[in-house]
């Protein structure tokens, strides 16, 4: 079934593609073949690294707080481990397209992989300084292999195809909520304290998981063009690469974009960091309270690759009428999660166990409901990000990516900065805010490259020889005859 759905896929690109493509037809659906394959392999990778990494981030909080009830000394605390993890990927952020420029994106993807398995091989001897060394580590490997997956996303794309293969690649990501929050769910099951024993087999596991997706992206392949040839970024070198990230910045469009993601990074430190932790601390919740952290996880993970899906494998009706659609769409789920968590949830359920009460009587259903429209929402989002850098800054996809992920990590290390002082319910306050700002900044973004290439397609149009001129006006740029 798997073979049959990647050969579809494969030929509807490849035939879709051909017009104004020089060369054997043949030898373009061999490229085209590798180049989807080469998406499907990176997303396995990181499938199995954020099986590992997401799981671990979204009980980090519970586990912690297991330890020290064991062990006094230990005085690690998660909100401050996720912050330093957030603040350093931001920092890192502006080093990681030099690397890239010197190692290439799979080898970049490599080094970042491997800190996320010695990052939970740290929890294994829980010693305070170690959780924050490894947290410092981490950081840099997140935005080595953050940036080296966004370059080499590009590099296996087109305008025909970045959209579908954002959103593919979206989908098998998240698709790393399942297994480990699964796994995490039923090992909890009927515990109010996680024991030694759990949390070591728990660690084993998010290991071995890990390792897997190193695995994955040993045998990723070089991008190649249309021609057969190795597909390079034209950096120009780390301190090219440098000074190109700085420029970007400071346009219009990337400032713009930046307000959106912040707004996506301190979203993801929500259902990522906070959220699931505030289930397991409300005491109304019933004796499964803890239990259902893990199932908290997997329904946002149902979410987002529910999300993924549909904007990839149907982007191309999905995205019939434009990004900004989707991303509204994106805003109104996560309003209505916002209020629905609000009612459901005391205003204390970030910090610890507490009976406090809600405005309604917290319902563990209704909890769920919001994981899931917290992950539809954020894959709204995030498709769209990757879909609108990956086509506006083709040529620049390295730099344009790390700011990506500087702007939306520094807003996650700040997020998980507060979370540890601000109740519930200012930080809910915070997110309405943030993502009326995010929305609107992003809209403005998208009709601005709407314009921009209809522009082009006029222009290409009026110069063309073409025969069928409705063709060239109705269709994108790359379809006129001669280019």
């Amino acid at each position: 079934m798997l073979r049959w759905f990647l050969s579809r896929t494969c030929f509807q690109t490849s035939s879709s593609g051909v017009s104004g493509v020089r060369g054997n037809p043949r030898s373009i659906k061999m490229g085209l073949d590798r180049k989807f394959m080469n998406v499907i392999v990176l997303g396995f990778g990181f499938m199995f690294v954020f099986t590992a990494f997401q799981t671990m981030g979204n009980i980090e909080k519970t586990i912690l707080d297991s330890i020290q009830r064991d062990n006094p000394a230990f005085q690690g605390d998660a909100y401050t481990s996720l912050a330093i993890i957030y603040a350093v990927f931001a920092l890192c952020n502006w080093v990681s397209p030099s690397l890239i420029s010197v190692t290439g994106p799979r080898v970049a993807m490599l080094i970042g992989a491997a800190t996320y398995a010695l990052f939970i091989a740290s929890f294994l001897i829980p010693q305070t300084w170690l959780l924050y060394v490894a947290s410092c580590v981490i950081g840099f490997g997140a935005a080595v292999i953050w940036t080296g997956q966004g370059n080499y996303l590009t590099l296996n794309s087109d305008s025909n195809t970045i959209a579908r293969n954002s959103g593919i690649f979206w989908a098998m990501l998240q698709a790393s909520m399942f297994l480990g929050n699964l796994f995490v769910y039923i090992k909890f099951q009927g515990k109010t304290h996680i024991d030694s024993e759990t949390r070591l087999l728990v660690f084993i596991v998010l290991i071995v998981l890990a390792g897997v997706g190193i695995v994955f992206l040993l045998i990723l392949r070089p991008a190649q063009n249309y021609d057969g040839e190795l597909a390079k970024n034209d950096t120009n070198g780390p301190v090219r690469a440098l000074v190109k990230a700085f420029k970007l910045l400071f346009t219009k469009q990337m400032l713009l974009l930046s307000l959106t993601f912040f707004y996506t990074g301190v979203e993801l430190s929500f259902f990522s960091g906070v959220y699931g932790p505030s289930i397991g601390f409300t005491q109304q919740m019933g004796e499964s309270a803890k239990q259902l952290v893990g199932l908290s996880g997997i329904f946002v993970g149902v979410g987002e690759v529910l999300g993924g899906a549909m904007f990839g494998i149907l982007g191309q009706r999905t995205t019939r009428w434009g990004r900004d659609p989707i991303v509204i769409a994106g805003f109104l789920i996560h309003i209505l999660s916002f209020f629905l968590i609000f009612l459901n949830l005391p205003n204390s359920a970030p910090f610890h166990d507490t009976m406090d009460a809600a405005f309604i009587t917290s319902n563990p259903y209704l909890a769920m409901f919001c994981s899931f429209l917290l992950g539809y929402g954020d894959s709204c989002y995030n498709t769209q990000i990757y879909s609108v850098l990956g086509s506006v800054w083709s040529e620049d996809s390295a730099p344009a990516f790390a700011l990506f992920k500087f702007t939306q990590s520094l807003a996650a290390a700040a997020c998980f900065f507060y979370s540890s002082h601000l109740g519930l319910y200012a930080q809910l306050g915070i997110l309405v805010v943030l993502s009326i700002i995010g929305t609107i900044s992003f809209c403005f973004v998208e009709w601005k490259a709407k314009e921009a290439n209809a522009m082009k397609v006029k222009t290409l149009a009026y110069n063309s020889d073409c025969e069928d001129p409705c063709y060239v006006e109705g269709g994108e740029a790359g379809k006129t005859k001669g280019i």
